[in-house]
């Protein structure tokens, strides 16, 4: 699609800071909001603020990625004890990571300066902790009824990342307590998705924990409370105290099940603490408004962290102009024309790629639809005297006047040349550029 004369990639411009997105609205018909989730949820419990040996897990995940704004994380892989709140498909990366033999991880694109750190890494224990029970995280309160593709988007974790993780070479998986875990005959009747990954947890690894070197474990039932430091060391992390969890008695087995606080018999919250020398958090993502959205007019949800949409991806706005339908409070919502949204930041932070996807066919469609009637009285898109039409051709003299450097196709197709030779020499896919300055480099 990149190589298409109807393409125009423009990197390292940062919208909102570098460049006003007011300067894209007058030769742009149609623009198109589709920028993700940047932000991470955040726990809310004591300690979390530190920055030593507490991190989010999508940071990590850049970190060893190559991304030049995680480039400095430098986590502390000094102690044996990992835990990760959140079960989902990041929270098994980050273990995955933890967990792999070194030599394995430096024939891939991770980057070398992750690599060396991990290689000096001391971690033998991975915890990937959360709040629900096994089918209640696998399955995540869907109807039975519900295809395939969406037990697959709306899972946790899905089936090819845990069985990557079983079957690690030298790393055992400890097996889930029986009572927590659903009857045969309840897994049988499960859905086809949640039954194979009911499954392959109840066989667990084939790696035995007497011979294995490091080993992991997913905890459930449990509500991250509060983290400690070492009374010796204050800047080492020592434990994280988590609440216990119990399922609804009455229907423990129920993907449904509700989920509520253990009591002792004294009245107590039950807690358990769980060494821990390193501590992730993988509990979701949010969007953030980009500086300069109310300029066109976008009064961003920060709430929900997403831009109001009417779920074709169109961008709507409280009004009482242009197309107003009623809502029960008596306010009006009106389409901003032109502007349009798709992914998390239309949505909010829910499922896989596939289903990323099917949300952007739908946006994109919406936008031709809008353009086939552009010049009708009713068009929500620009008549064509509303717009100068020359795209990046009328910004990028903003650009230039700012001093800023913007990247083409073909400098990113130099960049990707320069990695992927540096990596060939090293019996990797490619050796990435952690810095944007030797991104730049490259190009000089």
């Amino acid at each position: 699609m990149a190589e298409s004369a109807r393409f125009n990639f423009v990197g390292n411009v940062d919208l909102g800071h570098d460049l006003p997105l007011a300067a894209l609205k007058p030769h742009y018909d149609a623009i198109i909001f589709a920028y993700g989730a940047a932000k991470d949820k955040e726990l809310g419990i004591p300690g979390e603020q530190s920055l030593h040996s507490v991190h989010s897990a999508r940071a990590f995940v850049g970190w060893y990625n190559g991304l030049p704004e995680h480039r400095d994380l430098d986590p502390d892989l000094s102690g044996e004890n990992a835990v990760i709140v959140g079960q989902g498909n990041v929270a098994l990366d980050v273990a995955r990571i933890l967990l792999s033999d070194v030599d394995t991880l430096r024939k891939t694109d991770i980057a070398d300066y992750a690599v060396d750190k991990l290689a000096r890494s001391r971690i033998k224990r991975v915890r990937v902790v959360g709040r629900r029970g096994p089918l209640q995280v696998s399955y995540n309160g869907l109807t039975v009824d519900t295809q395939v593709v969406n037990y697959l988007t709306q899972a946790s974790f899905t089936i090819k990342e845990l069985r990557e993780m079983l079957q690690l070479p030298g790393v055992s998986f400890d097996p889930i307590p029986r009572d927590i875990f659903p009857p045969e005959e309840v897994v049988s009747a499960l859905p086809r998705a949640q039954k194979r990954l009911m499954q392959l947890l109840a066989k667990g690894s084939t790696n035995d924990p007497l011979t294995a070197s490091k080993s992991w474990s997913l905890d459930f039932l449990l509500a991250p409370d509060s983290l400690h430091w070492s009374p010796e060391y204050t800047y080492r992390l020592s434990h994280v105290k988590f609440s216990r969890n119990e399922l609804d008695p009455s229907d423990p087995h129920s993907p449904s099940s509700k989920v509520s606080p253990k009591y002792l018999s004294s009245g107590k919250r039950a807690q358990v603490n769980l060494p821990a020398s390193v501590f992730f958090r993988s509990v979701g993502y949010k969007s953030l408004p980009l500086p300069g959205l109310k300029d066109l007019g976008i009064d961003f949800d920060t709430r929900r962290g997403v831009i109001p949409n009417d779920g074709y991806g169109r961008v709507t706005s409280l009004s009482n102009k242009g197309e107003p339908e009623g809502l029960p409070d008596g306010s009006l919502i009106s389409h901003l024309p032109g502007l349009y949204c798709a992914g998390w930041v239309k949505r909010g932070p829910t499922g896989v790629i596939a289903s990323t996807m099917t949300d952007a066919f739908t946006t994109a469609d919406t936008v031709v639809q809008d353009l086939a009637k552009r010049t009708d009285a009713t068009s929500l898109l620009h008549a064509p005297d509303n717009s100068t039409g020359l795209g990046w051709d009328g910004v990028k003299i903003e650009a230039q006047r700012r001093g800023l450097r913007p990247t083409s196709w073909k400098d990113w197709q130099r960049i990707d040349a320069a990695e992927r030779e540096s990596g060939q020499a090293k019996g990797k896919p490619r050796d990435k550029l952690g810095r944007i300055e030797e991104m730049l480099k490259v190009l000089d």
